[in-house]
């Protein structure tokens, strides 16, 4: 007997458990209740203010089918699913499993969450997940945006969203489209798994199938060489991209490329930032500027560049780019090569500065200078300004080098050749003349100013001031020293000969040491002597 009686709680207690665990769908209310076993057995036919409960939820219609042996129900007309105060599901139909608590609501449904609504034709929401999603086309809103797409998904708790299939966000600011796309609606935050578009109307793209854009301040992660594209012509590519739109900043890391499509200049490095305000770009870490506005691309390499965008000061609706480049400059262009430690370019006057002990070459041809100027023009190195301890040094074999100093140098170029050379202030020259392309000598004169006329890299005549002094040396009695002028040195080893040696950092030549030639000369006794020259015939080539 005592065993009988604990079978039976056990049974009892099974029972009870089992009950439980179905989790029972109640019928609350209803104004009228029927049954039609051979239409639809084991139904309650209900009608009027029907009202079901399960766990937390309400359950309200105007009629319904209610199958209480499986725990479930069909609702019609004007359908209302309400879990706590917080989430309403809309509808005009729902069919509700509570074994599995799925909720299936069909035709105009809206699920309110807070400020979230989502509307489409047809919704499952699980409940035991807490997700809500649609497969035939959906919208969600929330209190910034406004996402449409075939599939979507959206999880209240978290206040997460998963969109697939034909993505568009649409903001007061900006529109994105895209295949994928996760989105909270609390944060305003879209994550970005796959090929996205971000346009600004007649402003700035984005491009990118990785990273993060707060759709609230504008600010973006973006990953994997994604792309900002500005509509003055101005763009940036990297691994990785900090944007902030609103303010009009970015950031980037690795692999950077910020292109200018109207100057035709591409910065490249591994860290770089860009300011929309005067639209200023910088790069560091590997820095190189590729200026591609003619058919002979420039290179310009250095441990940081700048760029940014000048207002005429005279005429105000004029812009003009100006560059700079600090520590370790090396230059290559087909027409020259240079190196120096910082350099400027206006783009007002095509004027490129060179500072601190800066070299140039042209084909055999090395000026150096304190500061020297290169003057652009149509793309093209047009002429060369040294200023202040000038020295132009020109190979003609393993131990013979023409070479001039002065005050100040200019070299004049056309067709990407060294054509004229002019020394004022101190002018000292050694010339090797030829005679039938034979070395006869070398010639070694000083004057307040030299003019150097150049045909097929050669010396074809030169022009002194009347007051000037010079003596040739045969060959073999040329007096020990007397072969280089003081301050003269050979960098060759320095010079860039293809684009990608801009990268090499070979070892600095070192310049004799001695007083600087000032480039302080008096221009009104030059010019004067420069009307008074004398051709040195025995340097020309007949």
């Amino acid at each position: 007997m005592l065993r009988l009686k604990h079978g039976i709680l056990w049974i009892l207690l099974l029972i009870a458990v089992g009950v439980h665990g179905q989790n029972l769908v109640y019928l609350l209310h209803s104004n009228t209740l029927s049954f039609d076993e051979k239409r639809l057995p084991d139904a309650q036919i209900l009608r009027g203010d029907v009202i079901f409960r399960h766990d937390s939820a309400l359950m309200y219609c105007d009629s319904a089918y209610f199958f209480d042996k499986q725990n479930s129900l069909y609702a019609f007309s004007h359908v209302r699913y309400v879990q706590g105060d917080t989430l309403f599901g809309y509808g005009d139909a729902m069919y509700y499993d509570g074994n599995t608590k799925i909720a299936r609501i069909r035709k105009h449904v809206k699920l309110v969450h807070y400020q979230t609504v989502l509307t489409t034709d047809s919704l499952n929401y699980d409940r035991r997940n807490e997700l809500a999603y649609y497969f035939s086309g959906g919208k969600i809103v929330d209190s910034l945006n406004t996402l449409t797409s075939v599939w979507g998904q959206y999880n209240p708790p978290t206040s997460q969203a998963v969109f697939k299939t034909d993505v568009h966000l649409v903001n007061p600011n900006f529109t994105l489209t895209s295949d994928t796309l996760w989105y909270n609606t609390e944060a305003h935050i879209a994550d970005i798994v796959s090929p996205t578009t971000i346009v600004y109307e007649k402003e700035t793209t984005i491009l990118s199938d990785s990273g993060q854009y707060n759709t609230e301040n504008e600010q973006s992660k973006l990953y994997n060489r994604s792309r900002v594209i500005h509509q003055e012509g101005k763009d940036m590519t990297g691994d990785t991209i900090y944007y902030d739109k609103a303010n009009g900043y970015g950031r980037i890391l690795g692999a950077m490329e910020m292109r200018d499509t109207v100057q035709q200049a591409t910065l490249y490095g591994n860290y770089g930032e860009y300011y929309e305000d005067g639209n200023r770009g910088m790069a560091t870490d590997s820095a190189l500027m590729v200026d591609w506005s003619s058919e002979d691309y420039s290179y310009i390499h250095a441990d940081t560049l700048f760029t940014e965008d000048m207002v005429d000061s005279v005429q105000q609706d004029t812009t003009f780019t100006r560059i700079r480049a600090h520590h370790k400059v090396r230059i290559y262009r087909i027409d020259l090569q240079a190196v120096c430690d910082s350099l400027v370019y206006n783009g007002k006057d095509s004027i490129m500065t060179l500072y601190t002990e800066p070299v140039c070459w042209n084909e055999n041809n090395q000026l150096s200078a304190d500061t020297i100027h290169l003057y652009i023009k149509n793309g093209a190195i047009d002429h060369v300004h040294g200023i202040g301890t000038a020295f132009a040094v020109k190979q003609e074999t393993a131990t013979y080098f023409d070479q001039m100093s002065g005050k100040e140098m200019k070299g004049f170029v056309r067709e990407d050749e060294l054509k004229q050379v002019e020394v004022s202030g101190n002018a000292e020259t050694i010339f090797y003349p030829e005679d039938n392309h034979e070395f006869i000598g070398m010639n070694r004169t000083q004057s307040s100013f030299v003019n150097v006329f150049i045909e097929d890299e050669k010396i074809h005549h030169v022009l002194f001031t009347a007051s000037s002094s010079g003596t040739l040396y045969p060959l073999d009695q040329v007096p020990v020293g007397q072969d280089r002028l003081s301050g003269f040195f050979w960098a060759e080893t320095e010079r860039p000969r293809y684009p990608g040696d801009v990268f090499n950092h070979p070892e600095r030549t070192p310049r004799p040491k001695g007083a600087p030639i000032s480039a302080s000369a008096n221009e009104d006794e030059e010019n004067k002597t420069k009307g008074n020259t004398t051709r040195n015939k025995k340097n020309r080539k007949e």
